[in-house]
């Protein structure tokens, strides 16, 4: 394995950092390397998770910047910690090329679909699963790219929909799958396993 300085970004409750935090302090994903964790939002839940687990954390006010000066403030943070991968755990920002050009192929984001199906930020994702009827939905991880949730895809885990589901009971098996693909990620990006994958949708 290789060692990996993670850099998580986010701007809600940050529920799946969770799943890092504990297999970090279960001993495990000795190899990653969680530098700090940063938000555009002061008071945002993903800021207090990482505080109260003592990791460093980062509030980088977007008030007043355009996007690309927003992202390369993001940018100098990540090269002042040697970042070699960042992680978007709701995130609720679309990233410029300031940021995805250096960062090409180490920027993953966690999404509450199985994209290309319900793409975006803005949308009830587990609303708009049960009112098209699906059989089924689950999380995406895959990798950043110009577009909004249209780069290539790491993993994905599926979670059936049963009678009577709402998207209040939806979400959490969604995200239990979406914190297993998460540490399964970052394993396979410390062994250089999904090297191959990288834009392979060229």
């Amino acid at each position: 394995m290789n060692k990996v300085n993670l850099a998580v970004f986010g701007s809600t409750n940050g529920t799946d950092l969770q799943a890092i935090i504990d297999e970090k302090k279960a001993g495990r994903l000795a190899y990653i390397d969680l530098k700090f964790v940063m938000s555009d939002k002061k008071d945002s839940g993903i800021l207090k998770r990482a505080r109260d687990a003592d990791y460093k954390t980062i509030f980088l006010n977007p008030k007043g910047k355009k996007k690309k000066e927003f992202d390369e403030e993001c940018l100098r943070l990540c090269q002042e910690h040697k970042i070699g991968l960042i992680l978007l755990i709701g995130y609720m920002r679309i990233i410029t090329q300031a940021l995805i050009t250096p960062y090409k192929n180490r920027i993953i984001n966690i999404h509450p679909s199985l994209l290309p199906k319900y793409p975006g930020m803005d949308l009830d994702v587990h609303k708009a699963v049960l009112d098209a009827h699906e059989k089924q939905t689950g999380a995406t991880l895959h990798f950043i790219d110009e577009g909004v949730d249209t780069g290539p895809i790491i993993l994905q885990a599926k979670v059936p929909i049963e009678p009577g589901e709402t998207p209040e009971t939806l979400k959490p098996k969604v995200q239990a799958k979406e914190q297993e693909i998460i540490i399964e990620g970052l394993i396979r990006f410390a062994g250089g396993d999904i090297s191959d994958l990288v834009y392979s949708k060229k």
